[in-house]
Parts: C-alpha cells; sequence; structure tokens
C-alpha cells in the first residue's frame, strides 16, 4: 500500500500519522526527515492507515457534509435546545456555568473552559435527545472535574448511568 499523503514539517521530534475527518492521510515529520525515511514510516503503518481511512469513510457515509441551510437549521435549533437543557441539568446537578455558546465544531461536540464557560457543536443536532443529554452532562461534570478521573466518571454515571452506550452512539 502506498497512499497519497500530505506531509507537514515542523521542529518536532518524531514522526505521526492522522487520518483527518475527510479521509486525507498526514504525515507529520521533524524538519530533517529523509524523505525515504517518512516513506519507510507510512508504508511500516499500512494497516492502520487502511483501517483508519476505512473507519472515517463509514463515518462519512452515517454522517455526509450538510449543506449551508443545513447547517443554519442545525444552529438554530441548537440556540432553541441546548441553553434550556443545559440549564436544566446544571440545576439538577448542582453546579453552574458562566456561558453556554454554540459553535460550529467539527471535532469535538462539547467543551468546558477551566472558566467553566460550556461550548457545544452544533452538528449535536443531529444525534437523539438521550446523547444530547449525555454531552450536556459530560461537560456540566467537568465544572466539577476538569479531568477524565475516576470521580468525574462517577459523577457523569450518577446522572448519565447508561453513558458508556450513549458514548459509544456518538463514536460511531
Amino acid at each position: 500500500m502506498n497512499p497519497n499523503y500530505r506531509l507537514i514539517r515542523s521542529a518536532r521530534k518524531t514522526l505521526a500519522l492522522e487520518v483527518s475527518a475527510l479521509g486525507e492521510v498526514i504525515v507529520r515529520a521533524p524538519n530533517r526527515t529523509p524523505i525515504n525515511t517518512i516513506e519507510a514510516f507510512v508504508r511500516s503503518h499500512g494497516q492502520w492507515i487502511e483501517k483508519a481511512l476505512s473507519r472515517q469513510a463509514a463515518r462519512l457515509a452515517r454522517h455526509p457534509a450538510l449543506s449551508p441551510e443545513e447547517i443554519e437549521e442545525c444552529r438554530k435549533k441548537a440556540k432553541a435546545i441546548l441553553p434550556p437543557r443545559v440549564e436544566q441539568l446544571a440545576t439538577r446537578m448542582g453546579v453552574t456555568p458562566k456561558s453556554v455558546r454554540i459553535t460550529p465544531a467539527k471535532t469535538r461536540f462539547g467543551s468546558c473552559s477551566a472558566e467553566n464557560s460550556l461550548c457545544f457543536s452544533l452538528y449535536l443536532m443531529q444525534y437523539p435527545d438521550e446523547v444530547i443529554d449525555y454531552v450536556i452532562v459530560h461537560e456540566l461534570a467537568h465544572i466539577l472535574h476538569h479531568d477524565h478521573s475516576k470521580r468525574f466518571w462517577d459523577t457523569v454515571a450518577i446522572y448519565m448511568p447508561d453513558y458508556k452506550r450513549l458514548r459509544a452512539l456518538l463514536k460511531q
């Protein structure tokens, strides 16, 4: 296997492979790494690349790119649904987020800043309500535990006992 790839050189110390959300193979390499070393690295990871490309193709088939109109519809739906739902779940959990924002993030469905500001991707609107609630609970739990420790997951489990199943749905 000899896939096409994009090479990004930088001041890093190691070689790394990535398959982007759109199925592009990206190789990151230290500035002075010889091209034959990079080529050998890519060849040695051929199986991994094939599996990653297959996973991304399947993901893209399940979640095709949205039109600008569909994106705007998701944004409107997110602005209408997420803030009140965050408020309900935050009250239940006894936490108070500083703010709630909707973003067009494609690589993460939610985040919680060190200041307890929450961001949610408008693309979350493509999932069932129970999955949306899981993401909200996950981010609200970060207000109590700014990590993914056992205590964090125990908190998530209190409010979302079947979180593992819901998390798996997000990863499909």
